[in-house]
């Protein structure tokens, strides 16, 4: 059974995704929040899923703010670390802790539009598709291996609020898929790039390179 530690900043979309997928083999051990009132924290404590808050204001730095958050990770022993809405850039040190075992869901078709207002700025570019993307977190921000993708498109007429309601259905698609993947052993990066062993994609998804290819 593998433990999950999920880190959220709010209302929790993406953790309510996943805790529904009710995935095999893995066991939500904790919900981490950094704010206290993220709306998110009810809903886990509804399921029985043990709660926390390390609030980020209490701490006079980054570095302080990020031990503190991964001694009450390391707690629960997780063999895995996902981001799901965490609003808080970490530090190199608190990455390479978790190396290998820690994962983001960005708003957009990474390596396109990192960082914030991705929406917004997809617009503003005129792109005609967007989307979302789960990749391993490394020390550059929203640069590590990419695990699954979702292209959504971008209509006439749509604004920020309408496009991020059409990512966010993807979202809660392709983020209990990346960590099914990732407890069923399939995920594994190569040289820098991410690969899925012998998994099928469900419609309009993309992964990378499958392994043996």
């Amino acid at each position: 059974m593998k433990s999950i530690v999920i880190l959220i900043s709010g209302r929790g979309s993406n953790m309510e995704a996943i805790v529904r997928a009710a995935i095999p083999g893995a066991r939500i051990a904790a919900v981490i929040s950094n704010r206290p009132t993220a709306g998110g924290l009810a809903f886990a404590a509804s399921h029985s899923i043990a709660t926390e808050v390390v609030d980020h204001t209490a701490f006079a730095d980054r570095a302080a703010f990020d031990t503190a958050l991964a001694e009450a990770i390391d707690r629960h022993t997780p063999d895995l670390v996902v981001l799901a809405g965490f609003m808080r850039v970490l530090t190199a040190d608190f990455v390479r802790h978790y190396e290998g075992r820690l994962i983001n869901i960005h708003p957009s078709l990474l390596p396109s539009f990192t960082g914030l207002h991705t929406h917004r700025r997809a617009l503003e570019a005129g792109v005609r598709v967007h989307g979302t993307t789960v990749h391993f977190v490394t020390a550059e921000l929203d640069c590590g291996p990419i695990i699954i993708q979702a292209v959504v498109p971008v209509m006439d007429g749509d604004d920020e609020a309408a496009l991020a309601a059409r990512v966010l259905v993807q979202e809660h698609r392709i983020f209990p898929q990346a960590v099914r993947w990732i407890v069923e052993g399939r995920v594994s990066v190569v040289d820098g790039v991410a690969r899925v062993a012998g998994a099928s994609m469900p419609a309009g998804l993309i992964s990378p390179l499958p392994e043996d290819a």
